[in-house]
């Protein structure tokens, strides 16, 4: 493995909308790697930038070892596979596999060998005669991959690609091209706002928020450690505590103080001395919630009285947001072993709440606002938004896409 393509500081602006804000990063021969963001962060651009369809306002961008920043599209051997497909409806499966080897004067024997090959890759022999127009959202989807991987392009550079498709087909979809990925073995770009499809797919992950990266890491890492809290609440959920540091337990572990909760034992990763502020995240499954006292002998365990504000029950996991004191924290209860004949944990019971001092984690930055990403009910049902007296209830949302310039 070795460093393919580099962003070197790339910076672009629209006008006083700056996109993309002294972006570096590296991508190593043959990885997966994923631009993961809300819409507006972007990761379009990046993307755009690459294929040669934006020009950076400063900054550069190598592949292989060669500066492309300026060459033209048709000069770089990279290949884009949109969320709409773009598959030519006139044309049949086949043709629109073999288009671009057409457009570069292939020979007959060449096309028909590789489209060929194209066609076992993405199993759609027996449909090589249809039209877009015959055949299913996640079939067309594989033919535009197909499509962009028939000329063997360094770096192949995905947009969203599976945004259209229902969740299951989109499910399937992500097999499939993680299957292709370590066939085929080329550079892949990924860029989405999904989470989980960044987590499941992504050998590794650039975390992007108003033009600029967050973080880079692998997915667990990203996850389990996250360096500020846009990172921890864009990522799942969490919750977030924001105090100081009273003590040492000992060279691994301190106390936290927090206003309004009772201290909290954690582990002290970063050395934080006595005094200073930190702020914790703490994952929602990692909490835990029983009518009975947990098991503390272990002397690691944080344990709290809590009432249960809300439950809302999802098939696999339960959601609970509970309240102590001031603080209203979320916690997801997998169903490991769901007994029909256990007594549940209901609205308004009095419940014990606890956690591992492993697992919460201390932040590198924190911002106030980015709690406004984290999933919480509404205090009560008269916080809930309602449609003013001059807006009609049926009033259609602006559609927000990352077809957007600020992508």
């Amino acid at each position: 493995m070795s460093e393919f393509l580099v962003f070197e500081n790339v910076t672009k602006r629209f006008g006083s909308l700056t996109a993309v804000d002294n972006a570096s990063l590296e991508v190593q021969r043959g990885e997966f790697y994923s631009l993961l963001g809300p819409s507006g962060c972007g990761k379009t651009t990046l993307l755009r930038i690459l294929a040669g369809f934006e020009q950076p306002d400063s900054g550069r961008v190598f592949l292989d070892g060669r500066d492309i920043t300026r060459l033209p599209p048709n000069m770089r051997r990279v290949n884009t596979v949109f969320q709409n497909y773009a598959l030519f409806p006139h044309l049949s499966v086949r043709d629109n596999i073999a288009f671009g080897l057409r457009i570069a004067r292939k020979s007959r024997q060449e096309i028909d060998r590789e489209v060929d090959a194209m066609l076992d890759l993405i199993q759609m022999h027996g449909h090589e005669h249809k039209k877009p127009n015959q055949i299913s959202g996640g079939q067309k989807q594989r033919v535009a991959i197909a499509r962009a991987l028939v000329n063997h392009p360094q770096v192949l550079l995905l947009d969203e690609p599976l945004a259209a498709l229902d969740l299951k087909l989109r499910q399937h979809m992500q097999i499939e091209l993680d299957l292709i990925h370590d066939q085929v073995g080329i550079t892949f770009l990924y860029v989405t706002h999904d989470q989980g499809e960044a987590m499941s797919l992504s050998d590794r992950i650039a975390v992007m928020n108003e033009g600029r990266i967050e973080q880079i890491d692998a997915p667990a890492k990203v996850y389990e450690a996250p360096r500020n809290s846009f990172v921890a609440a864009f990522i799942g959920d969490t919750n977030f505590f924001d105090g100081k540091v009273a003590d040492s337990i000992d060279e691994e572990y301190c106390k936290l103080a927090f206003t309004d909760f009772e201290p909290i034992v954690c582990f002290n990763d970063k050395h934080i001395k006595p005094g200073s502020p930190v702020h914790l995240s703490v994952r929602p499954e990692k909490l835990r919630v029983s009518h009975t006292p947990p098991e503390t002998s272990g002397g690691k365990i944080n344990c709290y009285r809590a009432t249960v504000e809300d439950a809302v029950y999802q098939g696999s996991h339960t959601r609970f947001w509970v309240r102590i004191g001031a603080y209203r924290l979320s916690v997801l209860q997998s169903h490991n072993r769901y007994l029909l004949d256990q007594r549940p944990i209901r609205w308004g019971d009095e419940v014990w709440l606890s956690w591992h001092a492993d697992d919460g984690y201390m932040l590198e930055q924190y911002r106030e606002t980015d709690e406004d990403l984290l999933l919480l009910p509404p205090e009560n049902i008269g916080d809930m938004d309602t449609p003013s007296d001059d807006e009609p209830e049926d009033a259609p949302e602006a559609d927000a896409t990352d077809d957007s310039p600020a992508q």
